[in-house]
């Protein structure tokens, strides 16, 4: 635990004194400056107190003009001594906040950044409710250390270094020995105790990951709990983990309270150890009244800080137990990377290839075992066959989500694993199967597309994908909120909306992923047309499950078993009498099966 929590505070210093950042770093070195002059000062408060309290002893009321005049130039020292701490103190707290923010700020935006660098892979095995507690908490531990150390611990154990200093030279070894003893066994327990908590603490993270996981992926799925009346179901689950976070934190508060007595009882020790070794000199006369003063001002000005002592080391724990998990997220190296030296793809006509292509998801399970086609500069070719049969992986491999185990994909000759992937992901646009908008408004998911785009332009996308109609038909027009996950659009809605923003990304290459199966027939009929507008003009791959739709594509082909099964036309294909014409002839019946239901529901209407 102590290694992974000091590899922790390694990653956090970077952000602390960053490189060719001077201005931050001179925020530090004057934070720092600040801290040790109000320290000091605070150090020297009980000095000038007692000297004060010496010259108005009895035994010094006979020194005439001195007594008058010495005491109250003590006094307007102790005085400035204590604006000095305070003022000392709170420059540094308002010069270190810049600090503190900017590096939690550059420590949450460098992990959203790398989110977004991780490969599909890790997303997938991954829960979004989980990965957003961890940042949240990782934001708020990392404030909460810099927060507790700059301005707790660390002053602390300056003082502790001083006041035993001070001790050891206006008194005798036996005072900084006892209170350096004193010092040392408590933060000798707090350190024990405070680590066997940190697993009770883990205990927690993970039930609280876990209850909020379900909570999100509950929410997110409302209308299948709902379909399927499952709310108590739902509710258990999430109370399961709930229940065990319940007894974690049972725990953790009775360990807190055994861990308090501890601290109490051997500060308690410590102060009446000093205090009674000055009472015994000031009863010998070894020590002035003022000294003893000293000795107690002292101690109570440590009181306060090492009571809080024990709090500030749990917070400290607990917030590097809260970023361990973020800065794990920052040192996840992603599956899938650029190459050194990679450059650009330049797109030309927009010709793909694959050529010998062979994934799986698993080394023990291949998907594709070699699969080859080519698609012409503005060809269009289909890729069709039966679930599972690897279409949709085409689409990931062509964004480059996944390498291939064996085999290239080229564009316009360039092998797309020798290109930088902003500039490959850049040439392709995507109409997927499950279009998932964002909580904003319809204008900006088009402009989504590309952002910094004009309306006008956003506009021209939207009349090109047949949706400026309906939208201009809302009372918001396009600044109508489409929900979370666009669940207040329609799915041919929603589906226009995706094509407008892909036709506003105006990529050389179009990739319509099963892009109207979810869809009624009807409904698919409408945005045909918007497909074939989006497509104009640029290569296209179309993945799909309803053979009616590509039967216009310049070749198809058919995948069975991650293997090309067969190749053509569409014409072609069906003349071979092969799986196309199998695949073909069932979804005919099907669908005259279900125009022949369609008809009959009306004529029974009316017959009742």
């Amino acid at each position: 635990m102590r290694n992974s929590s000091l590899r922790t505070i390694a990653s956090l210093l970077p952000y602390l004194w960053p490189k060719g950042d001077w201005r931050a770093r001179l925020r530090v070195l004057v934070a720092a400056t600040c801290l040790l002059l109000a320290k000091v000062a605070t150090v020297y408060v009980p000095i000038v107190y007692s000297r004060a309290v010496d010259a108005l002893a009895p035994k010094a009321m006979g020194a005439g003009l001195t007594v008058a005049v010495v005491p109250v130039a003590l006094i307007i020292a102790y005085a400035g001594l204590r604006i000095a701490s305070s003022g000392f103190g709170e420059l540094r707290d308002a010069v270190f906040a810049a600090v503190q923010q900017r590096a939690a700020r550059d420590v949450a935006r460098a992990t959203f950044e790398h989110l977004h660098r991780l490969s599909l892979r890790f997303h997938l095995d991954r829960q979004t409710g989980g990965l957003s507690r961890s940042m949240d908490r990782g934001m708020n531990g990392i404030q909460n250390v810099l927060r507790l150390a700059v301005f707790n611990i660390i002053p602390t154990i300056i003082e502790l270094a001083l006041v035993t200093g001070v001790l050891w030279v206006l008194f005798d070894w036996r005072f900084a020995a006892v209170t350096f003893v004193a010092v040392g066994a408590y933060m000798g327990f707090t350190l024990i105790f405070s680590d066997m908590r940190v697993k009770i603490r883990r205990t927690m993270n993970e039930n609280d990951n876990e209850a909020q996981t379900k909570a999100v992926d509950s929410l997110l799925n409302y209308e299948t709990v709902k379909y399927f009346g499952n709310e108590a179901h739902e509710a258990a689950r999430f109370d399961a983990s709930l229940a065990r976070y319940e007894r974690a934190a049972v725990r953790s508060q009775v360990t807190l309270n055994l861990l308090n007595l501890g601290q109490a009882l051997i500060i308690a020790i410590g102060l009446a150890a000093v205090m009674l070794m000055a009472a015994i000199g000031v009863r010998d006369h070894t020590m002035t009244v003022g000294r003893f003063v000293l000795v107690n001002t002292y101690l109570i000005q440590l009181y306060q800080p090492l009571n809080m002592l024990g709090f500030v080391y749990r917070e400290i724990k607990q917030g590097l137990v809260d970023m361990e998990q973020m800065f794990a997220l920052l040192r996840t190296a992603p599956d899938v990377t650029d190459r050194a030296g990679a450059r650009d793809l330049a797109v030309a006509g927009g010709a793909v290839r694959f050529a010998g292509v062979v994934f799986g998801y698993r080394a023990d399970h291949p998907v594709l075992k070699g699969v080859d086609f080519a698609v012409a500069p503005g060809g269009k070719l289909a890729i069709v066959g039966p679930t599972g049969a690897g279409k949709s992986t085409i689409s990931r491999l062509m964004f480059r989500f996944y390498d291939p185990a064996a085999g290239a994909i080229t564009i316009d000759g360039q092998d797309i694993a020798g290109v930088r992937q902003a500039s490959l992901r850049a040439a392709i646009g995507v109409v997927p199967q499950d279009t998932v908008l964002f909580n904003d408004t319809i204008g900006y998911n088009i402009a989504y597309g590309r952002p910094g785009a004009g309306m006008a332009e956003v506009e021209d996308a939207a009349r090109r994908a047949q949706v400026h109609d309906f939208v201009m038909r809302l009372p918001d027009g396009y600044d109508t909120k489409v929900g979370e996950r666009g669940l207040k659009l329609s799915g041919g809605e929603k589906q226009r909306v995706a094509i407008a923003r892909t036709i506003l990304k105006n990529p050389r290459i179009l990739i319509l992923d099963e892009a109207t199966s979810a869809l009624d027939t009807r409904t698919e009929q409408d945005i045909q047309a918007a497909l074939a507008a989006a497509g104009a003009g640029r290569t296209t791959l179309v993945i799909a499950h309803r053979l009616s739709t590509v039967v216009d594509a310049d070749e198809i082909i058919v995948l069975d078993g991650g293997l090309v099964a067969e190749r053509g036309t569409h014409a072609a294909l069906l003349a071979a009498r092969g799986l196309y014409w199998r695949m073909w002839m069932a979804q005919s019946e099907a669908g005259a099966k279900s125009e022949a239901g369609a008809k009959a529901q009306p004529a029974a209407a009316d017959a009742a």
